[in-house]
């Protein structure tokens, strides 16, 4: 990895907790959200990517893609995470999300696949093509058990979470990394770093897509976050910035 992609690399929020990645350091830091303190730390086993909490299991997964493999972290009343396991992701793994209200963790690999892992047995349960020849960003809408894959190559696809069924597709940009997405509008956010583009796609109730937008960005903008109300943040890293994207005036398209 360059030096550009050290430091911190992830984080996540979840039950009065911050979960926080830092790869030159190979570490994982748990905060107190509310006083923004340190609560403890925990040594990594290798680079990490991707790290989420599990509320249901009290557990934090960091994904390390180097070593093809999720590290599992168990959280005591103590709040220190402790090694817990490993699960082994050949081919991957990239992103991941967690669905705890129906059990199940989704990650993809590198290549053409969505992946399911049961969060008990804590093993990969399902593997589904998903339309795409480069794997990147993954999220999902956990009200419609949809998930939504970024493609490397400029395309967004949409499976079903249960069966991984193709459901919809959308081409735009080149560059694709970190996706995003906002239940309330129903958007997608596909920010392509080689197209200097995002855009901006309406989900119907179908799983089929709709282009509403390419916005320009910036070169190397790779990746996106939602607020759920309307706007979206695209990464602007060559100048260490956010572009606010307001989206509301597309709802009524």
């Amino acid at each position: 990895m360059g030096a550009d992609t050290e430091g911190i690399t992830s984080a996540d929020a979840k039950a009065g907790l911050i979960a926080v990645t830092d790869r030159t350091a190979r570490q994982l830091v748990v905060l107190d959200a509310s006083s923004r303190k340190r609560i403890a730390s925990a040594k990594l086993a290798t680079e990490p990517d991707y790290i989420r909490i599990v509320k249901s299991k009290n557990e934090i997964w960091v994904t390390q893609p180097s070593e093809s493999r999720i590290e599992i972290f168990s959280l005591g009343e103590d709040r220190h995470p402790k090694h817990s396991a490993f699960i082994a992701v050949e081919g991957g793994p990239e992103s991941l999300v967690i669905d705890d209200d129906h059990g199940r963790a989704f990650a993809n690999t590198w290549k053409d696949e969505t992946l399911a892992v049961d969060l008990n047995s804590r093993s990969i349960v399902s593997r589904w093509p998903n339309g795409c020849s480069g794997s990147r960003g993954l999220t999902f809408d956990p009200d419609d058990t949809r998930l939504f894959v970024g493609c490397k190559e400029g395309k967004l696809t949409v499976l079903d979470a249960s069966s991984g069924k193709q459901l919809g597709s959308a081409s735009s940009g080149d560059g694709v990394d970190i996706i995003a997405y906002d239940a309330k509008l129903k958007h997608a956010y596909l920010p392509g770093a080689r197209s200097a583009t995002m855009a901006v796609i309406a989900i119907e109730a179908t799983g089929t897509t709709r282009v509403l937008e390419t916005a320009h960005t910036a070169p190397g903008a790779h990746c996106v976050a939602s607020d759920g109300q309307g706007k979206a943040f695209v990464c602007e890293p060559q100048k260490g910035r956010l572009l606010l994207f307001d989206d509301r005036a597309l709802e009524a398209h």
